[in-house]
């Protein structure tokens, strides 16, 4: 139960069982933050060993897409029943389809593996970050507290791009997803031991809103598809059929949450306007997220030619700084009188990083790489936490739960949209580049591999394709390093992409009403079962 002394202090239990619970939860961030930045690094040689260039961004996207669908709906039960349930189940499920992934023998398998690792993701989303505003739901204490979360996803971004980037090239790939057996173990067992089960007391009978699950599926699913197809097959029919189900989805999915009982998506929640521009804001920046952090490594190795543990190393800074940014968020950010302030420090130094990575070149100083780097994860730790923060003090403790997942499904949203279209116009713009370049060559059996872009990361395939235009008395190294130059003007235009939507939400932010993080409130009246 909730002690006194607790519960003037703007936490659930005391500070030995408040730590622990904390460290539970901390695994949880590892274990996560780690997987998404080793994959990252490791990508590049996954697709070259395993052939699939053209699932790239299937990898990350298919693991997305599952999340997004998953995270709401937990994010409601962890309501209904206590989040200990599900984070437990969902530790489970993550770690095993992290199995699966180290065991994929061909591309398929590997997202149909990440898919299955996405649904545990989701759930891990929707549950955990939820079990903190649970423990402390006091806003100010929770900042202090949260710093341990901040902490921990420092440790997952400090390992991950080095330790991708070391395990890819020594130990092999595979490696990379095996990692997470002994992290989600130790999470297993804190999380049982130590975190509490929270209810919140419920007036009348349990009930989810599936047929909004479903629809939610349905629409995600129909729009990744017509994103990912659409510059390949163009505006014919079966393109026309998937756009029009995802509108119809989506126009269903509207009216049925107004009219439903009990909504998945609460309707009032996206009739406030500060939690609205919040769910835009973090649609935003899950876009240009993920388009740094799975599209530099493409650039460092595929671009620049740079082995997989240099990548790591010159990645590592942007996913550590998240957490310096974090904590440093943590100290400032609620004595200002307009908290949102914050973002706009953060969005700036987001935009200065893209701009800066759009003009870099394989001769760029990795000294001048490194402080982009460091620029843009400070600026991400400026505002990707405080739009969790906002969101759940303008929520308050009737829709948390639901407003957390929600804030980390849109974000994830879009992170989906920006792998897909970046990652179509990366491989669109570099066949038609390179197609260009080789005009004059055009009929020669040769252009073809070199039109795919699996040869920039592939060393087996460079060596190939050099011996044989040996024979045939051409330079191929000089045809390679034509190719690496037409994949980074590639990745650039995805970068200038990743900058407009920055320069977006940085306008939508003065959309945002003046934030003002609320003075320490007393813990309310809850179920607590150990």
């Amino acid at each position: 139960m909730v002690s006194d002394s607790a519960a003037t202090h703007g936490r659930l239990l005391s500070v030995r069982q408040s730590l622990l619970a904390m460290l539970g939860l901390c695994f949880v961030v590892i274990l996560v933050g780690i997987d998404q930045t080793v994959v990252g690094t490791a990508l590049p040689t996954i697709v070259a060993e395993l052939n699939g260039f053209s699932l790239y961004a299937w990898v990350g996207t298919s693991y997305l897409l599952t999340s997004v669908i998953t995270i709401p709906i937990f994010g409601r039960l962890g309501d209904y029943y206590g989040r200990k349930p599900f984070v437990v189940v969902a530790i489970v499920l993550f770690t095993a389809a992290s199995v699966f992934c180290g065991l994929a023998g061909s591309m398929p398998q590997l997202v149909a593996a990440r898919a299955l690792q996405g649904i545990g993701g989701g759930m891990l989303v929707g549950t955990a970050f939820a079990c903190v505003p649970d423990l402390f739901p006091d806003t100010r204490v929770r900042l202090r507290w949260q710093v341990l979360f901040s902490s921990a996803y420092g440790v997952a971004n400090v390992l991950g791009p080095s330790l991708g980037g070391i395990l890819t090239q020594h130990a092999g790939w595979r490696s990379v997803f095996f990692i997470n057996l002994p992290i989600g173990l130790m999470g297993l067992w804190f999380v049982w031991r130590f975190l509490p089960r929270i209810r919140q007391p419920q007036s009348g009978p349990v009930r989810l809103d599936w047929l909004g699950a479903l629809l939610i599926a349905l629409g995600l699913a129909a729009l990744q598809l017509f994103v990912e197809f659409l510059p390949t097959r163009g505006l014919s029919r079966g393109m026309l059929e998937l756009g029009a189900l995802s509108l119809a989805a989506f126009a269903a999915l509207f009216f049925w949450e107004r009219r439903c009982s009990v909504p998945l998506l609460p309707p009032q929640l996206f009739r406030d306007r500060s939690l609205g521009v919040l769910f835009c804001l973090s649609v935003f920046m899950g876009f240009s997220m993920f388009v740094l952090l799975f599209y530099l490594p493409l650039l460092f190795q595929g671009g620049f030619g740079l082995s997989p543990q240099t990548a790591g190393l010159l990645i590592t800074p942007l996913v550590v700084c998240i957490t310096v940014g974090s904590i440093i968020n943590s100290r400032v950010v609620a004595r200002l009188p307009n908290s949102s302030h914050m973002l706009l420090t953060g969005l700036v130094m987001v935009a200065v990083t893209c701009a800066g990575m759009a003009f870099a070149d394989a001769g760029t100083r990795h000294g001048l790489v490194l402080s982009y780097m460091v620029l843009g994860g400070i600026g991400l730790g400026f505002v990707v936490p405080n739009l969790t923060v906002f969101a759940q003090e303008i929520a308050g403790r009737a829709h948390l739960g639901i407003a957390t997942a929600l804030l980390q499904s849109v974000r994830l949203i879009g992170g989906m949209l920006g792998m897909a279209i970046v990652g179509t116009m990366v491989s669109h713009r570099y066949v038609a580049d390179v197609g260009a370049a080789l005009l004059p060559h055009r009929g020669d059996s040769w252009v073809a591999t070199l039109q795919d872009p699996e040869i920039v990361v592939n060393t087996v395939m460079q060596h190939d394709f050099m011996a044989r235009l040996q024979g045939l008395g051409l330079d191929g190294a000089a045809f390679i390093d034509m190719a690496r130059g037409v994949l980074v003007s590639s990745v650039h235009a995805g970068l200038w992409v990743a900058l407009a939507v920055v320069a977006l939400a940085f306008l939508w932010v003065f959309r945002l009403p003046p934030v003002r993080l609320g003075a320490a409130r007393a813990a309310p009246a809850r179920e607590h079962t150990s």
